[in-house]
């Protein structure tokens, strides 16, 4: 088991465009894989992005088979390799709901995004993916595919009366060190 340190708000590594995958089932992107879950499970996270692990791939990992600790009320997603993904929005409709993120510990913040995507992808053995997701699982593949494109959630807050610290604004809420 390999936990790498996740990057924090401030590197600039979380602020670049991550670069496309181009050779698919490699002993190098299936170590990169294992640590991405390996990190993303230590740290209760509900994804993790390659770039935040300081690896300029667009490569995502997200979802779990149970209960997440620092979402307890949001659905199970299954937990999902994407490797250089698209997103297209469903329809127009917009959804704002709390995030936290790994690389921004201790605070969450009001977000809209998308309440319907298609995204589309590949998987470590460079096979297709294309799904259509609603509700928390679109808000998670949005959250995670915005890392690899250098964006944080906290830059599609709109109002920054709805951002603040994690404990102050949900204290019933498991937290970690690095929320």
């Amino acid at each position: 088991m390999t936990v790498r340190t996740i990057l924090k708000m401030g590197d600039p590594r979380l602020l670049q465009v991550a670069k496309p995958v181009t050779e698919f089932d490699t002993d190098a992107l299936h170590l990169l894989l294992k640590d991405l879950l390996d990190t993303m499970h230590a740290a209760s996270g509900a994804g993790l992005a390659a770039p935040q692990i300081g690896v300029d791939l667009q490569v995502v990992v997200f979802g779990s088979g149970q209960p997440n600790p620092r979402y307890p009320d949001a659905p199970i997603v299954p937990i999902t390799v994407l490797i250089n993904p698209v997103i297209e929005p469903i329809g127009e409709q917009e959804q704002s709901d709390w995030e936290g993120c790994l690389s921004v510990p201790g605070m969450r913040g009001m977000v809209p995004r998308w309440n319907a995507v298609r995204y589309t992808g590949f998987d470590i053995y460079g096979d297709p993916i294309d799904r259509t997701v609603e509700g928390f699982h679109a808000r998670v593949v949005q959250h995670e595919c915005d890392h690899l494109w250098g964006k944080l959630y906290l830059m599609r807050v709109r109002d920054f009366s709805q951002f603040g610290f994690t404990e102050v604004l949900f204290p019933g809420i498991a937290a970690t060190e690095d929320d």
